[in-house]
């Protein structure tokens, strides 16, 4: 039976998934096949070079490096000065591809990894889902997590490609499609707040992208083919700040983190899914 962890997008809210990953590996539960989106690629791709318990470790690692910090970590008007010169983003994708490169190998492909890992990019020129999952491990990567406006596209080949949340932002159909049968989802929290009618301009273009993102997880939970066990994680809530500039606070992690270990712990638990009980 193949165990699949599929992550999915959401910048900073990405933390949580360290607590979920925390929760299943110490359960014993190990993954057959990784399949992950924007800083699920990234998280995945750590996990899938690294599949025990001690990961956790890695990413913690990667999650508070000077390169993480360095992602989005440039003054307001050091991003500005960049967007009149580039016109295109805020942020240089050198810290990241450095943090890439440290935590998993500069020349590392995704036949080298001991778990199966497919990562989600959006094609430019081609107006399409593009999953990677041969060849060179960093572009792809950073192709995943390549945000529109806060980092440039990513150039492989003759291609360009943008972060896969644009078109897949919880990829469980492309764990399901290659023999997935007990699928456990790490979401980021999104999913779990309700939406609202938008009441301001702002709330109309948040509620519009959250339906942008939503519509293909909503989908692909309900057309789950017989066979086929999903496990929704919890993310444990959040510390509500959804602002505009949530993005770049790495403050939040540790509580992030922290609460999505216990809630999905507790979710194990209840399900009977950690073994013996325990």
């Amino acid at each position: 039976m193949t165990v699949a962890f599929v992550l999915g997008g959401g910048g900073v809210r990405g933390a949580v998934q360290i607590g979920m990953l925390r929760a299943l590996l110490e359960s014993g539960i190990r993954p057959d096949l990784i399949v992950g989106t924007s800083i699920g690629a990234i998280n995945g791709a750590l996990v899938a070079s690294d599949p025990r318990p001690a990961v956790i470790e890695r990413l913690l690692d990667a999650w508070t490096s000077p390169e993480a910090s360095a992602v989005y970590g440039d003054s307001l008007f050091a991003q500005f000065t960049r967007l009149v010169r580039t016109r295109t983003h805020l942020n240089s994708p050198t810290p990241l591809r450095r943090l890439l490169e440290r935590a998993l190998g500069a020349d590392t492909r995704f036949e080298d990894l001991p778990v199966r890992l497919r990562v989600v990019a959006a094609s430019i020129e081609r107006a399409a889902e593009q999953v990677f999952d041969s060849g060179p491990l960093i572009d792809a990567v950073l192709a995943s997590a390549s945000v529109p406006g806060l980092l440039p596209p990513t150039r492989i080949g003759d291609e360009h490609f943008i972060d896969g949340g644009i078109v897949n932002s919880i990829p469980i159909s492309h764990a399901v499609e290659v023999g997935a049968r007990t699928v456990f989802v790490l979401q980021v929290g999104r999913v779990e707040a309700p939406l609202e009618a938008p009441q301001s301009a702002v709330d109309t273009a948040r509620v519009a992208f959250e339906v942008a993102r939503r519509h293909r997880y909503a989908r692909d939970m309900a057309t789950i083919p017989e066979g086929v066990t999903l496990h929704v994680l919890p993310s444990g809530g959040t510390d509500g700040d959804d602002t505009l500039l949530s993005y770049r606070r790495m403050d939040t992690v540790r509580g992030r983190i922290d609460r999505a270990y216990e809630a999905s712990r507790e979710f194990l638990r209840v399900g009977g899914l950690i073994p013996g009980g325990a």
